[in-house]
C-alpha cells in the first residue's frame, strides 16, 4: 500500500471516531503544503486559512457536544452518513493529491469512516462499563487518542505532500 492509501485508511478510521477532527487535520496540513494538484478542484478550499481556521472549531465543537447525554449514537443512520462523508473527503483529497482516482480515494475514505464509527462506539461503550468511568471522561480520552493519532498521520507524515512520482520504464 502507498502512503496516501495508509493516510487515507488512518485518517478515514479517525472520522468514524470524531467526524470533524480528520478534515481539520487535513486542512490545517496543507496550508503548509498547499499542493498543485488541488488546483481548479473544488477540494482547493482545504487549503484557505478560513476553512481550516472553521473546521478546527467545528471539530472542538463536536468534542463539546459529544459529551451531552442527549447526542445520539454515532451510528445512527444520520451520524454515520455525516461520518462517511467526512472521511470520504479526507479519502478524495488525498488520493487527489497524489494523482489517483479520487472516486478510490473517496470510497475507501468512507468505507474506512464507517468501520471507525463502529469501532469506537463499542470500544467506548466497552471502556465506559468496564472501566465505571464517566462516559465524558472516556470520551476525552478518546479525543486525545483521536488528535494524537491524527497528528501522527498528517504532520508527521506530511499528509498534504504529494509522493514523488515514480519513473515507469
Amino acid at each position: 500500500m502507498s502512503k496516501h492509501q495508509w493516510q487515507t485508511l488512518g485518517l478515514g478510521t479517525l472520522a468514524g471516531f470524531r467526524s470533524m477532527t480528520a478534515p481539520a487535520l487535513l486542512s490545517s496540513n496543507l496550508l503548509t503544503y498547499r499542493p498543485h494538484a488541488l488546483a481548479g478542484s473544488p477540494l482547493r478550499y482545504l487549503q484557505k486559512p478560513l476553512v481550516a481556521h472553521g473546521l478546527k472549531l467545528l471539530a472542538a465543537g463536536e468534542m463539546t457536544a459529544d459529551k451531552m447525554p442527549q447526542m445520539p449514537d454515532r451510528i445512527t443512520p444520520t451520524a454515520l452518513l455525516g461520518r462517511a462523508g467526512a472521511g470520504a473527503l479526507v479519502g478524495a483529497t488525498l488520493y487527489k493529491i497524489n494523482h489517483d482516482s479520487q472516486w478510490r480515494g473517496a470510497l475507501l475514505g468512507g468505507v474506512a469512516a464507517i468501520a471507525g464509527s463502529y469501532l469506537s462506539f463499542f470500544l467506548r461503550k466497552k471502556a465506559t462499563e468496564g472501566s465505571g468511568l464517566p462516559g465524558g471522561l472516556v470520551g476525552g480520552l478518546e479525543d486525545l487518542l483521536t488528535v494524537g493519532s491524527g497528528l501522527a498521520l498528517t504532520k508527521g507524515s506530511h499528509a498534504g505532500e504529494p509522493e514523488s512520482r515514480r519513473w515507469a520504464l
